[in-house]
């Protein structure tokens, strides 16, 4: 297949489009800038100049190849949050333009649901219709697509690790750095699932092939890694203390990372192996990290 892949140069879609290379597919790959376009170019994949903004772009890309993957998002500025939630839905409606009653399909990341705590999401789970999401509108805007005619599936993405990860983990590590306490909120038992990014590429190249409209997938290797055991390893690595706080410290501490850091998401993974013949085989969520790669500044 030729494959359009959003995000292509990310730290997953870098990944995917690794995995798609090797496993044969042609990638076509989204590239904002000319560097970009040279790092799609020495994966080799071809690049395709343009962004989530330039909706006739979209649809052409989309339209040169046999399906498409989603992964590109701008966190760069969490204030425009909702700004760039909204260009992320108009993208894929664009490209749903072009892919409704095609049977082509469309492969879309999500994030998890925040449940009861303690609460295990599986892939069965559907948010409800008209329930305000936390996070991105993607997975509301994949079912809306599927039920319109596109072959739409949802890929969810829970904490991903890996060699090249700067945003989830580093940012709990340049917090401790900085502040010289490695911190956890109350117990720490709070828990993350986890995935190494190629394992996580791989659920995506499965879905891809795989195509069933409407699908939900857990790219979930780790049902649930408690955040203290994160915080333990971050600790020792630096050398500074590791010490529990409250949940109104927490917020000065943090910042805006505090809501992560005491959020307790557990997520299945077994019907996403099942369905998808998936098996990860990367290291664990506290093995990788448990590295020196991890701590360069």
């Amino acid at each position: 297949m030729r494959v359009f892949v959003t995000g292509g140069t990310g730290f997953v879609g870098s990944a995917i489009v690794r995995d798609l290379l090797a496993a044969g597919h042609q990638v076509l790959g989204l590239a904002r800038s000319q560097a970009a376009a040279t790092r799609l170019e020495a994966a080799g994949a071809t690049p395709h100049r343009g962004s989530l903004e330039d909706p006739d772009g979209l649809r052409a890309a989309a339209a040169a190849t046999d399906g498409v993957i989603h992964t590109a998002f701008d966190n760069s500025d969490l204030t425009r949050f909702a700004e760039n939630s909204r260009t992320e839905r108009s993208a894929l409606e664009a490209v749903g333009d072009v892919l409704a009653g095609s049977g082509s399909p469309l492969i879309v990341t999500a994030g998890f649901a925040f449940l009861a705590p303690g609460t295990v999401v599986t892939e069965d789970y559907a948010r409800p219709a008209g329930e305000a999401p936390v996070g991105r509108a993607a997975e509301a805007t994949a079912t809306a697509l599927a039920e319109a005619g596109v072959c739409a599936s949802v890929v969810r993405l829970p904490c991903v690790h890996g060699t090249g990860d700067r945003f989830t983990v580093p940012q709990y590590i340049d917090i401790a750095r900085r502040t010289g306490v490695s911190a956890y909120v109350g117990d720490g038992l709070n828990r993350w699932p986890a995935v190494h990014h190629t394992d996580a590429a791989r659920v995506y190249r499965l879905a891809l092939e795989k195509a069933v409209a409407g699908a939900r997938y857990h790219a979930v290797a780790e049902e649930g890694v408690p955040f203290k055991a994160v915080a333990e390893v971050i600790g020792r690595r630096l050398g500074v203390p590791v010490r529990g706080l409250t949940a109104e410290e927490a917020a000065g501490h943090f910042g805006i990372a505090a809501f992560f850091a005491q959020s307790d998401v557990p997520a299945a993974g077994a019907l996403t192996r099942r369905r998808l013949g998936w098996q990860p085989s990367g290291p664990s969520l506290l093995e990788d990290i448990d590295r020196p790669d991890y701590f360069t500044a």
